[in-house]
């Protein structure tokens, strides 16, 4: 299951939920028919039926079969939304899902290893990659242009511009 946002509120009495995703184009998880969602990120994923996902003002609200009024909303408050692999769209060249990126090796312009990434924080100027060391150091390079340098998907590799002593 890829992750791709999360459920942070009940809107309204009729069963609605406030969304916080976790990618640059939520509105297009409106085509998949089916959500699956967990009240943990490695949790047993349950799909439920996607009746309506909107954007609503400055955020995004959604609901769905089987979940019709605000108890049902408060019960879903935290639960992580998820889909799997093949249900999502392919990333555009140069674009990639956070669950990609995590595990692979960073290495900078000398070869020396950074570490793997552990995660990924969204900042809102621009997405930030954690970057953990065999010996726990973690590191947060910025996933900008000016660092990251090239990213190899089929070898599990991100090339950077950044030094082991920054």
């Amino acid at each position: 299951m890829v992750v791709l946002g999360r459920i942070v509120a009940p809107y309204g009495v009729k069963g609605w939920v406030r969304v916080h995703p976790f990618g640059d184009d939520p509105l297009s998880w409106r085509e998949m028919p089916v959500w699956w969602l967990a009240p943990a990120e490695t949790g047993a994923w349950q799909a439920y039926e996607l009746l309506s996902f909107k954007a609503h003002g400055d955020g995004l609200v959604a609901a769905f079969a089987g979940v019709e009024d605000r108890n049902g909303a408060e019960a879903l408050k935290g639960w992580w939304i998820g889909a799997p692999r093949e249900a999502l769209p392919q990333p555009e060249e140069n674009e990639f899902y956070w669950a990609d990126l995590v595990g692979m090796v960073v290495v900078n312009g000398a070869d020396e290893v950074l570490g793997t990434v552990q995660g990924l924080i969204e900042t809102g100027a621009n997405d930030v990659l954690r970057v953990v060391d065999a010996d726990g150091t973690e590191r947060l390079l910025p996933f900008v242009d000016a660092v990251v340098r090239d990213v190899d998907a089929g070898n599990r590799r991100i090339r950077v511009e950044w030094g082991l002593d920054w």
